[in-house]
């Protein structure tokens, strides 16, 4: 196969199958969702760190056009406010209010509230990036936003994405080999931002949100995306973090990660290491994620 080269980066035959394959993870995924998390998987960033979107899709656009890969998602319009954290600016409408301090018994019932409209996403990104000590850095592949609501008190934010592409602990926890690996990291799927704003301070709500949302995932990730989800996962800097509300939601704790990223060849990045906690979200949740007869989605079945 010949090589190929996009605003100034060449690509090899083993990326461009890395491609193919990220592409038929996710079928239906808009467009400019897809170009960002081949540009994630791909870690092809610009000087400033966001994704290159514009040379990717030219380059997906490219490769479609020689049949490399899969047909292109059709162009849709971007929702304003979520390409990047630039254009997130904090307003008003997301300062904090009054403490709520209470039992939870005496505010429910608390709800998980999936986010579709625009205005809501752009409130939701804005929320996230003013309260979380991560900010908003966008996610990569199907994902599901939630706001934690009690009546019309919005309580927090949640953020299910792609999951990791490969964490040994939980790799080895699974029996996953490579092409297993490849086929089923779909089913697996990542609760990137768990947020409960500083000013809520209501016990157990935490552990009672992650409960209420392991047992609606599926239903909500089925009517979203057209299948359902096998086993969630989390990563806790222990530095900050116990995971406590984690464990208290049944969450299992795998191990630690390695603190060692996936990078381009000669390219490396390191962080401190994080816990990895896994939720099964079915019964025989490992059988299916080993079997290579799992199709591409559920409903294929």
């Amino acid at each position: 196969m010949a090589k190929w080269i996009q605003c100034g980066r060449e690509f090899n035959e083993q990326e461009i199958n890395q491609i193919r394959e990220t592409i038929a993870w996710l079928p239906g995924l808009p467009r400019y969702e897809l170009t960002s998390t081949v540009c994630e998987h791909l870690n092809w960033h610009s000087a400033s760190g966001g994704p290159k979107m514009q040379a990717c899709e030219a380059l997906l656009e490219k490769l479609a056009a020689k049949g490399l890969i899969g047909p292109l998602p059709e162009k849709q319009p971007h929702l304003a406010g979520t390409r990047t954290k630039k254009n997130i600016v904090l307003s008003e409408r997301t300062r904090a209010e009054a403490d709520v301090t209470c039992r939870l018994n005496e505010i429910e019932p608390v709800r998980l509230a999936v986010v579709t409209q625009r205005k809501d996403v752009i409130l939701w990104n804005e929320y996230v990036e003013r309260y979380h000590p991560l900010g908003y850095k966008g996610a990569f592949g199907y994902r599901l936003r939630y706001f934690i609501r009690s009546g019309a008190l919005t309580l927090g934010c949640v953020l299910l994405a792609g999951a990791a592409k490969a964490i040994a602990v939980r790799d080895q926890w699974l029996g996953w080999e490579t092409r297993t690996r490849i086929h089923n990291l779909p089913w697996v799927v990542n609760n990137t931002r768990f947020l409960i704003f500083p000013h809520i301070q209501i016990p157990h709500l935490a552990s009672h949100v992650l409960g209420q949302l392991a047992r609606r995932v599926a239903a909500d990730w089925q009517q979203h995306w057209g299948f359902s989800p096998l086993l969630m996962e989390t990563f806790v800097d222990p530095a900050q973090y116990a995971g406590t509300c984690y464990r208290a939601a049944g969450w299992a704790l795998l191990g630690e990660t390695s603190g060692r990223g996936l990078a381009r060849p000669g390219k490396s990045y390191h962080s401190s290491p994080r816990l990895i906690f896994v939720k099964p979200l079915h019964p025989d949740f490992r059988a299916q994620l080993i079997t290579t007869a799992l199709p591409g989605r559920l409903n294929d079945e």
